[in-house]
């Protein structure tokens, strides 16, 4: 081989190098979970979309039976789902060195704040940090609500008998009855979750579409 063609090929060996480097991370911001091809087909052209995940909205109609979902957080409280029935509900799957979890935590500290005198509730669920990790990453964002230490998995069990929860970060909204509403894949937006959580809190306690 001459100089001339080791230069290209040393060349288009970096350019290839580089693309799959870029395509990784990518990846990387949309979920903590790099193959996409097991995603549910009910994600796919339904609901809300934005340019970070994917979201589908269920029918008052159509939601399943309210989700019992309880827990204790980092802090040591129990926490239970139920206790909120009459309001709505956030809930996140996160872990700390998650980057899409950093990306989104902004999004989520301020919708917590603006919708907290509207009846909103946030709760995260995190099945892989201990406590000195979490509460690290609760500080660094400023997070006003708790997170279910939920190392044997039970809080994720409760939902995955209702919609699936195949990513890190996935946020589930549920109704004031506690029935899940909706749901996004990948990073929450804070555009695409306020309009969620509009819909959801605009609905009228008890009817049905």
């Amino acid at each position: 081989m001459t100089s001339r063609a080791a230069g290209r090929a040393g060349r288009g060996a970096r350019a290839a190098a580089g693309a799959a480097g870029l395509v990784l991370a990518l990846g990387l911001l949309g979920a903590c979970t790099p193959d996409d091809t097991n995603a549910p087909d009910d994600v796919v052209g339904q609901g809300y979309e934005s340019g970070d995940g994917s979201a589908k909205v269920w029918s008052e109609a159509d939601r399943s039976e309210p989700v019992e979902l309880a827990g204790t957080d980092f802090a040591g409280e129990a926490q239970d789902v139920a206790a909120w029935r009459g309001d709505v509900v956030v809930l996140n799957t996160w872990y700390a060195a998650c980057p899409p979890c950093r990306a989104e935590a902004p999004d989520l500290v301020e919708v917590a704040t603006e919708y907290a005198d509207r009846g909103v509730h946030l709760l995260g669920i995190n099945g892989t940090d201990d406590a000195g990790a979490a509460e690290a990453f609760q500080r660094t964002f400023g997070v006003p609500y708790p997170s279910i230490a939920d190392t044997d998995g039970t809080a994720i069990a409760a939902l995955q008998g209702t919609v699936p929860v195949q990513a890190v970060p996935t946020t589930v909204v549920l109704d004031r009855e506690g029935r899940v509403a909706a749901r996004i894949l990948g990073i929450a937006e804070g555009s695409t979750l306020r309009a969620l959580l509009d819909d959801v809190l605009a609905e009228q306690p008890g009817a049905t579409t």
